[in-house]
C-alpha cells in the first residue's frame, strides 16, 4: 500500500548511526557556554542533515561543554528561503544553505551551478572550497554582504531523473513535464523537457495526478524519503554529474566571538569533512536507499553514453556562459575569472572522485 503521507519525511530514517571521532575531548577552563541554533528546512534523515548532525555532535562533544547546540530541522524554526537572512541577522547561528533559494541574493555562487563538467560529488564538494579559498568575491559575497562564515561546503549528491515511465533517451525526455530546482531546469530545458517550477512538499501530490511526469533536482535519498518511486518508479542515470552545491554556514558575529580554541574545534572537524565524512555518511545512506528503492519495486536505468555525450554537448559550455553573461556580468563579477580558478579545481580534483551513483551501486547489489 502506499503511504500517502509524505510529508512525514521529518519521521523517515535513513537508518544506521555514525561512529563519532576517537579523539580525546579537550579540558576547557570553566566560563562561557555558548549556546546556538542549528536551523535547516530539510528533515533529519536527508543526506546534508545526517552529515550536518554527525559535524555538530562533534563539535559539542571536542567543546567538552563550551558549546551547546540545539537543532532546528524541517522547516520548524525557519521556512524555505529564511534561513539565509536569519544566520545574516543572527537571528539563527548556524544553518544549511542551499543556494538555489536565493538566486538573487546569491550571484556568485551560482557560478559553481552547473552540470555535465565534473562527475563526482566529492571531487564537487572540494572544487567548491577551493574556489571559496581563491577567489575572493566568493568569499565577500558570503563574509561580508550577508555576515555568514562557510563551516564547510556540501552538496545534495547526485540527482537522477525520477519518472513515471521509462525516458531511455533524449527523445523520450522531449515535452515531458518535470520538476525542477535551479539550475536543473536549465538542464530540462535545453534537453527537450518543459521544466515546471514546484515547492518539494507539493511534488508527491503532483506526481500521483499526472500534473508531472517526473522529477529532476532531486537528491536521490531525498526522493527516495520522499517515497517518489512510488508514483515514479523509473530512477534514470543521465550521465549530469554531482547535483546542486550547499553551505552550512555561521553567522559572522557568532564566528567572531568564540574563542581561538573554539574555532579551531569547528576548523578541524571541518577538515574531517572534507577528508573523509562526507563521503562515508552520503554512500552509507545511499546505499540504505538503493536497498530500499530496488526492494520497493524501483527500476534503475541509465542513458547510453552516446545519448550521455550528447546531453553533455547540449548543456555545456553554453550552460556556464549563459550565468557569465545573464548573471556575473550585470552583477559587477569577473565570471571568466571565476570559471578560470573553478576549471583549475576541477582539473585537480575530478581525477580523485570515488563516491558512487545511485545506479552504480544499484549494478553492484544487483550483481551481489
Amino acid at each position: 500500500m502506499r503511504r500517502r503521507k509524505f510529508l512525514e519525511l521529518a519521521a523517515f530514517s535513513a537508518g544506521g548511526a555514525i561512529t563519532l571521532s576517537s579523539m580525546p575531548m579537550r579540558a576547557f577552563a570553566q566560563g562561557t557556554t555558548y549556546n546556538m541554533k542549528f536551523d535547516t528546512y530539510i528533515a533529519q534523515s536527508a543526506a546534508p542533515s545526517q552529515l550536518d548532525n554527525w559535524y555538530l555532535d562533534e563539535v559539542v562533544r571536542r567543546a567538552n561543554g563550551a558549546i551547546k547546540i540545539r537543532k532546528y530541522w524541517a522547516q520548524s524554526l525557519h521556512k524555505v528561503g529564511e534561513h539565509l537572512p536569519a544566520v545574516r541577522d543572527g537571528i539563527s547561528e548556524i544553518s544549511l544553505i542551499s543556494p538555489g533559494y536565493y538566486q538573487a541574493m546569491l550571484p556568485v555562487t551560482r557560478g559553481l551551478e552547473w552540470y555535465y563538467r565534473m562527475q563526482r560529488a566529492d571531487a564537487l564538494q572540494k572544487v567548491s572550497r577551493d574556489v571559496y579559498e581563491n577567489f575572493q568575491p566568493l568569499r565577500d559575497e558570503w563574509e561580508k554582504r550577508h555576515r555568514s562564515k562557510v563551516l564547510y561546503w556540501t552538496n545534495w549528491y547526485y540527482a537522477p531523473l525520477v519518472t513515471r515511465e521509462p525516458v531511455r533517451s533524449i527523445e523520450d525526455l522531449k515535452g515531458k513535464r518535470i520538476r525542477g530546482y535551479g539550475i536543473a531546469t536549465d538542464v530540462i530545458e535545453r534537453l527537450g523537457g518543459t521544466a515546471i517550477p514546484m515547492a518539494a512538499p507539493e511534488v508527491y501530490t503532483a506526481l500521483e495526478r499526472g500534473v508531472l511526469d517526473g522529477v529532476y533536482g532531486f537528491d536521490f535519498v531525498t526522493a527516495i524519503g520522499y517515497k517518489l518511486h512510488e508514483i515514479a518508479p523509473h530512477i534514470t542515470d543521465i550521465g549530469d554529474g554531482p547535483h546542486a552545491p550547499a553551505a552550512t554556514i555561521m553567522s559572522m558575529q557568532t564566528w567572531e566571538s568564540l574563542p581561538e580554541e573554539l574555532k579551531a574545534i569547528f576548523n578541524e572537524v571541518s577538515d574531517e569533512v572534507y577528508r573523509s565524512r562526507y563521503a562515508e555518511i552520503y554512500e552509507g545512506a545511499a546505499r540504505r536507499n538503493v536497498e530500499l528503492a530496488m526492494n520497493e519495486g524501483a527500476q534503475f536505468a541509465t542513458w547510453s553514453d552516446a545519448d550521455k555525450e550528447r546531453a553533455r554537448g547540449i548543456i555545456q559550455p553554453e550552460q556556464v556562459q549563459k550565468w557569465i553573461d545573464e548573471v556575473a556580468k550585470p552583477a559587477g563579477i569577473d565570471g571568466e575569472a571565476m570559471q578560470k580558478v573553478v576549471a583549475e579545481a576541477i582539473e585537480k580534483h575530478a581525477p580523485n572522485g570515488r563516491l558512487k551513483r545511485p545506479y552504480e551501486l544499484y549494478q553492484e547489489m544487483k550483481g551481489a
